[in-house]
């Protein structure tokens, strides 16, 4: 079992799949492969001003239920060369060793709960440094490297070949080659119940093979 998350780090629907994601890796550990790829977000995704970036935070935050409102202290005018920074540096940090999800964790909290300027490199990768213990600017430079945008773009395109443009996505497949995603939820219960069915139907088939051995091949 592989399971995929999609995400852009300062996305407030991804910061609120955060418990579902980490869930899902506590429940099912030694029993699945789990990675997280960085989905870029266009142009026309981003708030246009803080005041409607609040109006989403307050509309996520009620349907939520959550006690505590998202901080919007992060947001700048629109720049589409500096608002991804934060995601550029949670990738830069694979370069380094850090393949977990502490580094983007620590970024989606810098953005999203205490308002930073993740959005400006220089901030992000102070809060990545500090969260990992790597050089800030070393993970700059990572960060700004053509070698990560480009993983970047690739991981972006493989998001949208699902067919889909919610964030966050999970996209599950399974040794049988079956294939569930789910794009825009964060709820855990609907993703545990197909986790489910994909592991029976495996052990199906494993039984099936250990009574009748691989199909004839003619």
């Amino acid at each position: 079992m592989k399971i995929t998350f999609y995400l852009e780090v300062v996305s407030s629907w991804c910061y609120w799949a955060r418990p579902t994601w980490a869930e899902l890796q506590r429940r099912y550990a030694g029993r699945a492969e789990f990675g997280w790829k960085i989905a870029k977000m266009r142009a026309e995704d981003w708030p246009l001003s803080r005041a409607q970036c609040e109006w989403f935070y307050r509309r996520s935050g009620m349907v939520r239920r959550s006690p505590f409102m998202l901080n919007s202290g992060w947001f700048e005018p629109f720049n589409p060369q500096r608002y991804a920074a934060a995601s550029y540096v949670a990738e830069a940090g694979r370069d380094f060793g850090i393949n977990d999800d502490r580094l983007w964790l620590a970024l989606s909290d810098a953005a999203d709960r205490d308002g930073l300027k993740v959005c400006q490199m220089d901030v992000a990768a102070e809060v990545g440094a500090k969260a990992t213990g790597l050089d800030a600017a070393k993970l700059k430079a990572r960060a700004e490297s053509p070698e990560v945008a480009a993983r970047i773009e690739a991981s972006t395109r493989e998001f949208y070949a699902h067919q889909i443009d919610q964030r966050p996505a999970f996209v599950i497949t399974n040794a049988i080659g079956d294939k569930a995603v789910f794009s825009g939820l964060v709820h855990l219960e609907p993703l545990v119940a197909t986790i489910e069915a994909m592991f029976e139907d495996e052990a199906d088939y494993a039984a099936h093979r250990a009574h009748y051995g691989d199909p004839p091949k003619a």
